[in-house]
């Protein structure tokens, strides 16, 4: 194996689950997230040579963010499938699996805009004005498009509260 592909190697395991666990936030998908990880994968291998020096996390996380991207550009299709949807285990749940349900629901009632700048923000902690590069909009896009999500998502904490 040459140099470059031990380095991208060791990437891969050093990335592949926090990349996973943001294109799962984004898409709201398990089986979505898996292909966007595969697809960015392969992408940042086609251009390591230029990016293994620089900031190879970086680069994948922007093309994931552009992939989710483009995916919400091209116009809503919905392939039918035999299959029934995942169902959880009856059971109990513990309080992570509950966090995460509620997490998922409330980043659901989000546009797809929101959605992303809310992931970018606060899962992956980049500053407003790394926000609005990577999606390519103004930083006062970033500031009042993230309060109206955060916004939505507390109305949706309360709306919780007062049915339970």
């Amino acid at each position: 194996m040459a140099r470059g592909d031990v380095e991208f190697v060791e990437f891969v395991e050093a990335s592949t689950g926090r990349l996973q666990h943001a294109a799962y936030l984004l898409t709201g998908d398990r089986h979505q997230a898996e292909d966007d990880v595969q697809t960015v994968l392969v992408r940042v291998y086609t251009a390591w040579s230029r990016i293994r020096r620089q900031d190879p996390f970086a680069y994948a996380r922007k093309v994931l963010a552009n992939l989710v991207i483009d995916r919400w550009r091209r116009p809503f299709r919905e392939d039918a499938t035999e299959e029934l949807p995942e169902r959880p285990a009856p059971g109990d749940f513990v309080d992570g699996v509950a966090t995460q349900e509620w997490l998922m629901r409330a980043l659901g009632r989000l546009s797809a805009r929101e959605r992303a700048i809310v992931v970018l923000r606060h899962f992956w902690d980049l500053s407003e004005a790394d926000v609005a590069v990577e999606l390519g909009v103004s930083v006062g896009t970033v500031k009042s498009t993230a309060s109206r999500a955060l916004a939505k998502m507390r109305l949706s904490d309360d709306l919780a509260e007062r049915v339970s």
